[in-house]
């Protein structure tokens, strides 16, 4: 790997713990590693690391609380990568909607999580030269200020519906795959296994649509979805 990357693992089960730490160190990561969430968010107050890993239960803080405190106390934007044995949609959803980027199911295989930081990583080092503020139909979002305005009023987005947003605003007239938005938002290059892209474009939809009669985020069925301003192929 092309320099060295400094990783955070806050996970308070030590064997699991010590044994992502070993491995990380073994391919030429730095890892720093706190056992509770309360001294994971003091680490990460006096310092700063390339990415997080981040186990949901934990003592004093859990994880999606230390999500929480590093988004908006902390006002950091290194990715997360949250862990968890619990696997089901809401709790992903839940995770994702504190501010995490990423989640891996535990048990999980090294290689795919160091493949899902590599991920992240490559995705929280892209930079644009893009303008701030991109604009379709009635729809403006500012991508510095992370904010979104329809018709001039102004939508309360969460960190992954602002980023599903703005990867639709950006491929305007295009249907996205599935697949493309999971690498595109989520930073993955593989299925889940889960409906979360599903989940988040009806939250967008509900928040973006919802009382106007031109809707702008279609179904295109067996493709994916598109930001487009009339319906053919699409719902």
């Amino acid at each position: 790997m092309s320099g060295q990357m400094r990783i955070l693992v806050i996970e308070d089960e030590k064997n699991i713990a010590s044994f992502i730490e070993r491995s990380l160190e073994a391919s030429g990561y730095e890892v720093v590693t706190a056992f509770d969430g309360e001294t994971g968010l003091e680490i990460l107050a006096a310092s700063d690391f390339d990415a997080i890993i981040l186990d949901v239960i934990l003592p004093k803080f859990n994880g999606w609380e230390v999500c929480q405190q590093v988004r908006q106390r902390l006002q950091k934007d290194t990715p997360i990568l949250m862990l968890s044995a619990m696997n089901h949609t809401n709790h992903i959803v839940k995770g994702l909607d504190s501010g995490a980027d990423d989640y891996l199911a535990k048990p999980f295989k090294m290689n795919e999580l160091q493949a899902r930081l590599q991920a992240l990583s490559r995705r929280y080092r892209r930079q644009t030269t893009a303008p701030s503020v991109l604009r379709y139909a009635g729809l403006e979002v500012n991508l510095e200020a992370k904010e979104a305005w329809r018709e001039g009023r102004k939508v309360k987005l969460t960190i992954r519906e602002f980023k599903l947003l703005e990867c639709l605003i950006r491929n305007p007239g295009k249907a996205l795959s599935r697949h493309e938005l999971l690498e595109k938002v989520w930073g993955l290059d593989f299925d889940t296994g889960t409906n979360v892209v599903d989940v988040y474009v009806n939250y967008l939809r509900n928040k973006i649509d919802k009382g106007y009669p031109n809707k702008l985020i279609h179904t295109v069925y067996g493709m994916g979805y598109i930001l487009k301003e009339n319906h053919d192929a699409s719902e």
